[in-house]
């Protein structure tokens, strides 16, 4: 579908606009009296959300990629149907496909002046059958106002059952990582995924979460409200999850971000991921006919 095609959907909308932006890529514009975001078809990605009046939420490195068959590092990329490296065998891509698609505009939606809706899908076409041998609608709705709420719905279409691990891959913008700390996960235990990990893999977190070297955990049974203190913003970040029992903290460190083609350097510095997940053993079966969810919802203070 074309930009003029696209734009045709959304033309009686105020403050909302579909460009070609990097890469060629369909962009969907969003401002309204509470905030402006910026979405990538491709991927269904939302890649800038920033609440007026305040900062920008999301982190997208100045060297991400805006290529077909390769993620956008940054933003909130959807992992799906799978979360990590259970879906590479048999040539299927780590964390899934989702993220390299381009995903359809089902439409768009202003019940007040201060939210948008912008509601996308993903089904199945001959190339992920290949990989993902179901039918299914997968679809992601972003709800753009004072806070920016993600709903990943999963709809199995097919006549057999199917089993997905997922995960809002979400990269939040902080203004110096060694100022940051994320709390509600004290004793929480977790497995320690870094690369950097010579001990054992379960561990137990005491305290708050601080990052000071590589992080690669996924959190177990975890809460459904958490706190980012981004204390050089001064700002507060609160996280609400539905539908997850896990939870994945990541910042790759010096030595990975430096490996790393579509960061830069020092990028660790400016950015940590928490995503809410369906990972590990929080493994979701999805029956014929049925829907299963997951939402993430960010709201941000000053402090």
């Amino acid at each position: 579908m074309n930009i003029n095609t696209l734009q045709s959907k959304v033309s009686q909308l105020d403050g909302v606009e579909i460009v070609e932006g990097k890469g060629e890529f369909a962009f969907i514009n969003v401002k309204n009296s509470a905030a402006i975001a910026q979405i990538s078809l491709y991927g269904g990605q939302v890649l800038s959300y920033r609440p007026l009046g305040q900062d920008e939420l999301l982190f997208v490195s100045e060297r991400a990629y805006y290529e077909e068959g390769k993620a956008i590092k940054g933003g909130v990329p959807i992992c799906w149907p799978a979360f990590g490296a259970s879906f590479t065998s048999q040539g299927r891509p780590f964390h899934g496909f989702a993220r390299n698609r381009t995903w359809q505009l089902e439409n768009v939606v202003q019940p007040e002046s201060d939210l948008t809706v912008v509601c996308l899908q993903l089904v199945e076409d001959d190339e992920s059958l290949k990989i993902f041998p179901y039918r299914f609608k997968l679809k992601l709705e972003i709800h753009i106002s004072k806070e920016l709420q993600l709903k990943l719905i999963t709809e199995n279409t097919d006549v057999n059952e199917f089993e997905i691990t997922q995960a809002l891959h979400t990269y939040i913008s902080v203004q110096d990582i060694s100022k940051t700390t994320l709390s509600g996960l004290d004793k929480v235990e977790y497995l320690d995924k870094a690369k950097s990990n010579t001990g054992p893999e379960r561990k137990c977190q005491q305290g708050d979460v601080i990052i000071s070297s590589e992080v690669d955990r996924i959190y177990l049974n975890v809460s459904q409200q958490l706190k980012l203190e981004d204390a050089s913003a001064r700002r507060e970040i609160i996280i609400y999850s539905e539908g997850n029992q896990t939870l994945v903290v990541w910042n790759p460190w010096k030595d990975l971000c430096e490996q790393s083609a579509d960061l830069l350097d020092d990028d660790y510095l400016r950015f940590i991921c928490v995503e809410t997940a369906n990972a590990a053993d929080d493994i979701i079966k999805v029956k014929p006919g049925n829907s299963v969810g997951i939402s993430a919802t960010y709201s941000t203070v000053g402090i």
